[in-house]
């Protein structure tokens, strides 16, 4: 039985819920099928992975025999799987803020936050190394440029035009002073 949520807890619920992309869920359920080469156990997507038997399967694909696999219906070993999954994302590369908290999926918590972390693994384990596809926009490659000495201080002689507060024609005509009168009288002509 699902637990009934009011106040605040009920409003995050119902921003999350809206912002859930079931497409992008299925995108992750046929890659995870397709890495594993065996369809979901189940027919629900959070239903399938709470376990982390699945996503142990995953990881040891990528990083293989990663992890010891471990079947109970005992809450904390399920939960232990899928800790040694995030471990393994990242080991792979992930950075700890696109991965979700274990609690996320066991409890359903933030399921979009769980299909999120399939998409970043799937670009980091191919960043990696790994032969698998990409889910989403692939990872941009660091890119360095050296100058050399000469470049950089050729650079410092170079005199941009706003450096020395060339301003296009800008006047002040039609701007005020700020000063309001007051009772018909302008404060800056106030004689004693």
């Amino acid at each position: 039985m699902a637990q009934r949520k009011y106040g605040l807890d009920r409003e995050i619920a119902a921003k999350m819920a809206a912002k859930y992309d079931v497409g992008r869920e299925q995108q992750a359920r046929e890659w995870i099928e397709a890495v594993i080469q065996e369809k979901f156990p189940l027919p629900g997507f959070q239903e399938s992975l709470k376990d982390g038997i699945v996503l142990c399967k995953l990881i040891n694909i990528l990083i293989p025999g990663f992890v010891k696999i471990k079947t109970s219906k005992m809450p904390f070993v399920q939960m232990e799987n899928i800790a040694k999954f995030l471990e393994g994302c990242e080991k792979l590369g992930c950075p700890k803020h696109d991965l979700f908290q274990t609690i996320d999926l066991y409890e359903n918590k933030n399921p979009g936050q769980v299909v999120d972390s399939i998409f970043s693994l799937s670009r980091h384990a191919a960043k990696s190394g790994c032969e698998i596809p990409i889910l989403g926009p692939k990872l941009a490659d660091k890119h360095e440029i050296e100058f050399s000495d000469e470049v950089l201080n050729a650079g410092k002689n170079i005199v941009n035009t706003f450096q020395y507060g060339y301003t296009g024609g800008a006047s002040q005509a039609g701007m005020g002073t700020g000063r309001r009168e007051i009772g018909g009288v302008d404060p800056g002509k106030v004689t004693a």
